[in-house]
């Protein structure tokens, strides 16, 4: 008798005979078998019926199965309904080859929910290409809907660590709700969460929480090691399990650190090995080439670290599909109030420009105005972009404009006051400038520690243990030192040039704020009266405000 053959006894009501011929065929009665009927997997699938359906029903018939039956038709159900994956290196994405018989049931998830690409289709069925970051929806997807993934590769095995890891830190109440929401949406989705707030303690107890294999991506080289030293410190793992993966030394390990640039360049060999991804700095993501970091990784579980999600492009919407959306923010304000980071004022210091200065300026502008036509900036800017010669000589001045603003020598003079008065307190002084000529003046002036991006990692180095290890000092930086270094504690700050971008300012502020008992963090902001510093200024004063808009609302 055939394997998948089957005889009822009883006499079979209408609708009874009526639901069989839905997963069987009828083959007649006989004598001493009763009903003979021929199970029809692929009948049966396309009637709706997943294996446990087809059970249930043989069950609630009073037919008896044995188990040698049960395995012939899982086996033949497996078979039809296997959707097989290979990660495809032509397309830098994963193929995913459907079968005919579960086409119909399948093709509008692949399309509208996966963004699935038409590659190619055969005999057997039709092949999608899908970003690899839509994997874990499939592998969702196929269980819940009774489907099977035939990979070969392993890409859906789950990949733990070799060992259990343990988290040897505590943490903060804020940072145990952080955890908490990150868990509960998933184990995915991003914190925001000022500078100076140890959010990357946090994501090092996620580590230990999931105890999976992890890639963690950095901005900077100099991160990539302070990631390293930090989960030393706060687990029990042997450093030899932590691998470094960039320019010479590419070594891939349970926990592997690599930079944006490093993973952008290796993603098909990394995005293919480790089940959580953690991205540092996460605002950079959307950035054309750093997003195929989250699209071709097939991590199910994400951490996005940031001070400043927020994006002025307006591009960290981009972040949401790729990360699993904000999960978790509180501002420097919340964290001030409630004792986590020092108590902060923001002093607004107003200068005039020099009689020189003043009378550059003047010049400067009234030929602004000649070239740029009553134009706005944005349109004067694309109109440059177009050829236009007046707009481009218009671009030219506002250049000049703002360097003369910028380096101003009263803004010098009274940012080298207001240092020397800090010091007489015994302040520690992070001084903030654009442009490393002025940083390079104001760093001889005040006898101060330097810190531009053409020194090397080793002198970078050098100069921030130096200044960590100073009770009293000043430190001037330029935008290297915006983020991506591990600053050390700071109480005064003072920006001598900057832009409005809400980025830097919330990063600057950060560098002030971890908590010193019975200190207030102060930053200085020196604004040139009568220019377009002050409308700089004013953008800077919103943006811990429009933050908390932003963050209420989404």
């Amino acid at each position: 008798m055939n394997k998948l053959v089957i005889g009822v006894k009883k006499w079979l009501s209408s609708e009874e005979f009526r639901e069989l011929l839905k997963i069987a065929d009828y083959m007649g009665r006989f004598p001493n078998e009763g009903s003979l009927f021929k199970i029809n997997v692929k009948k049966a699938i396309a009637n709706g019926y997943n294996l446990e359906d087809i059970i249930n029903l043989l069950q609630d018939l009073g037919i008896e199965i044995s188990d040698y039956f049960l395995n012939e038709v899982k086996n033949q159900y497996i078979d039809l309904t296997s959707i097989a994956i290979e990660w495809s290196i032509e397309y830098r994405e994963i193929l995913v080859h459907i079968p005919w018989t579960i086409y119909h049931g399948i093709k509008d998830f692949v399309k509208e929910e996966l963004h699935g690409k038409y590659v190619s289709k055969d005999s057997e069925g039709i092949t999608y290409r899908i970003k690899p970051y839509t994997l874990y929806k499939l592998h969702k997807f196929t269980n819940e809907n009774g489907y099977y993934i035939n990979d070969p590769s392993g890409l859906t095995i789950h990949k733990t660590l070799p060992f259990k890891l343990s988290f040897t830190g505590n943490l903060y109440p804020f940072q145990e709700e952080a955890l908490k929401a990150w868990k509960e949406n998933d184990y995915r989705g991003i914190i925001a969460l000022p500078t100076g707030s140890g959010k990357t303690v946090i994501a090092i107890a996620a580590i230990t929480l999931l105890n999976e294999r992890t890639l963690i991506v950095t901005y900077t080289k100099e991160q990539m090691f302070q990631w390293k030293e930090m989960i030393t410190r706060f687990t029990d793992i042997n450093p030899s399990y932590i691998g470094f993966f960039f320019s010479e030394e590419k070594r891939l390990s349970p926990i592997t650190i690599t930079t944006y640039q490093s993973a952008h360049r290796n993603i098909d060999l990394l995005g293919r090995y480790y089940d959580l991804l953690i991205i540092d700095e996460c605002h950079h993501l959307p950035a054309d080439k750093f997003r195929l970091i989250a699209e071709h990784t097939i991590s199910t579980h994400r951490m996005g670290l940031s001070a400043t999600v927020v994006r002025e492009d307006g591009k960290h919407i981009e972040l949401f599909p790729l990360m699993g959306g904000v999960v978790y923010h509180k501002s420097a304000a919340e964290l001030s109030q409630q004792g986590y980071l020092a108590r902060y004022r923001v002093y607004t210091v107003k200068v005039d420009l020099t009689k020189e200065e003043k009378k550059l300026y003047q010049q400067l502008y009234q030929t602004y105005k000649y070239f740029s036509q009553g134009r706005g900036f944005q349109e004067v800017l694309e109109s440059a972009r177009r050829g236009d010669k007046s707009a481009i000589n218009a671009l030219k001045i506002h250049s000049r404009l703002r360097l003369l603003i910028a380096n101003s020598e009263s803004k010098l003079r009274e940012a080298i006051k207001i240092a020397k008065k800090e010091l007489e307190k015994g302040s520690k002084i992070i001084i903030f400038t654009q442009y490393v000529d002025q940083a390079k003046k104001l760093s001889e002036e005040l006898n101060a520690l330097l810190l531009i991006g053409e020194m090397s990692s080793r002198e970078r180095k050098k100069v921030l243990e130096t200044f960590k290890k100073m009770s009293s000092g000043i430190l001037v930086v330029t935008t290297v030192g915006d983020e991506g270094l591990d600053i050390p504690d700071a109480n005064v700050g003072i920006i001598v040039s900057g832009t409005g971008s809400r980025r830097q300012f919330i990063q600057r502020l950060g560098r002030l704020l971890r908590p010193k008992k019975g200190v207030e963090a102060k930053l200085y902001e020196i604004v040139l009266k009568g220019t377009p510093d002050e409308t700089l200024a004013r953008k800077r004063k919103k943006i811990l405000e429009t933050l908390e808009d932003f963050f209420e609302a989404s």
